[in-house]
């Protein structure tokens, strides 16, 4: 993967971010330097997928919808770019085989030593609350032997909700926790679940935030109907 983006990238946002949002950070010592690492957050935003790698010493790469990287016109362009830039992968993760193929790309990513960032509730939160974990984190730290470090984001919902692009001036803060490790059987589904609460259970001390045992797009789909 092209670094030079990302690199460009992230020297020409890092100074800008850091004096204007100013980044409260703790426990950025428990991200270990080299070797394979998952990075598991909460999702607020989406400068969630700014602001986090722009603390973090090494390069965190995402993976992204496909349709990120195919809408058509210069705004696809610009977008397809800007997500480039950001380090993301595309995939295809709308399901079944397609979801599979996402995990073997994750585990491609971690074989190569990287760091591979992940959002477990799969998409943004709808309301700020914490919802319930997709088991696919769990494959990826059991079959790929990779610790996981448990992030906690602050305030991005409110610097950019959803549907806002230019943001709010205000502080960022995250927190990294400390080092978790799962093993056992991949194909268990039951022990899936178990090492994903536990991984959301952890994301939820460290936030504060409440948690919906629901996945956030049955929330998403939900506030729809009742919109409409």
């Amino acid at each position: 993967m092209n670094n030079l983006p990302y690199g460009i990238l992230r020297a020409f946002l890092t100074p800008f971010l850091m004096i204007l949002f100013r980044p409260k950070v703790k426990g950025l010592r428990n991200v270990p330097g080299n070797g394979p690492l998952i990075i598991a957050s909460n999702h607020l935003s989406f400068s969630d997928s700014i602001f986090m790698p722009l603390v973090v010493p090494r390069k965190v790469t995402f993976l992204a919808k496909s349709e990120y990287f195919t809408s058509p016109g210069p705004k696809g362009l610009l977008k397809k770019l800007t997500f480039i830039a950001l380090g993301q992968v595309p995939v295809d993760r709308s399901g079944g085989r397609r979801s599979e193929a996402a995990l073997i790309t994750g585990l491609k990513i971690l074989a190569e030593g990287k760091c591979l960032g992940i959002y477990p509730e799969g998409t943004r939160s709808p309301d700020g609350r914490l919802y319930k974990g997709r088991t696919g984190i769990a494959r990826l730290a059991i079959e790929s032997g990779a610790p996981i470090i448990p992030v906690a984001m602050f305030n991005t919902e409110k610097i950019q909700p959803t549907g806002t692009v230019v943001p709010k001036v205000m502080r960022v803060g995250m927190i990294f926790g400390e080092p978790m490790y799962f093993e056992g059987d991949s194909t268990d589904l039951l022990h899936l679940r178990d090492v994903t609460d536990k991984i959301m259970s952890t994301i939820q001390e460290m936030s504060g935030q409440e948690y919906v045992d629901i996945y956030a797009t049955k929330a998403k789909k939900s506030l729809d109907e009742d919109e409409s």
